[in-house]
């Protein structure tokens, strides 16, 4: 059933089935699905041709791009971009003619991630926050806090700040973000934010 109400926007053209939860201003553009049980946050905008299936969760700000599939077992946190025609799968072994709908397996987009267009995400992996995924990419393993990630299969080419710029690190572990000017720090393999 579409719907227009104060609270959200739906094109006419989009399907919203029973039991979802659609928060205040978020837009759902033509022909997208939003498959029952879901629940999507604040200020969200789902583009054209976007299927997200029964139980997803998406927090407040989320961007998906035109032609995105979220599958059931999918959930991103706030301020996740999702890239045009990216996917999710949620069945590490897909067969046709075999019920696999009680092994999907979990995947979370944590905080403020971006995922490129066309890339893949193969199910049952964390992606870190603040992450950035190369279009194209295939992601068949867990994505570090604010790693920059390419290639199929994708792998970790550098670091990325808040703000979506790659983080040069000097002798002692220091970088700061070219646009924002805040600071980070490259320790044991990881990166924080300096406050």
């Amino acid at each position: 059933m579409s719907q227009t109400s104060q609270d959200f926007f739906s094109h006419p053209t989009a399907i919203i089935d029973e039991g979802c939860v659609i928060g205040t201003g978020t837009k759902i553009w033509h022909f997208s699905h939003i498959m029952s049980d879901c629940v999507i946050g604040e200020q969200c905008n789902i583009g054209q041709n976007v299927v997200i299936s029964p139980k997803v969760k998406l927090g407040r700000n989320v961007k998906v791009q035109n032609n995105v599939s979220i599958y059931t077992g999918v959930e991103c946190e706030d301020d996740v971009f999702l890239g045009p025609s990216m996917v999710f799968t949620n069945v590490i072994n897909p067969r046709s003619a075999i019920n696999r709908r009680n092994e999907y397996a979990k995947t979370l987009v944590k905080k403020g991630a971006s995922i490129g267009a066309n890339a893949t995400i193969v199910c049952g992996h964390a992606i870190g926050r603040f992450a950035f995924i190369g279009a194209g990419a295939v992601v068949t393993k867990e994505v570090a806090d604010y790693a920059l990630v390419m290639g199929n299969p994708a792998r970790q080419t550098g670091w990325m700040s808040e703000y979506g710029h790659k983080l040069k690190f000097n002798q002692h572990g220091e970088a700061t973000c070219s646009e924002s000017g805040e600071r980070y720090q490259l320790s044991n393999g990881k990166v924080t934010k300096v406050s």
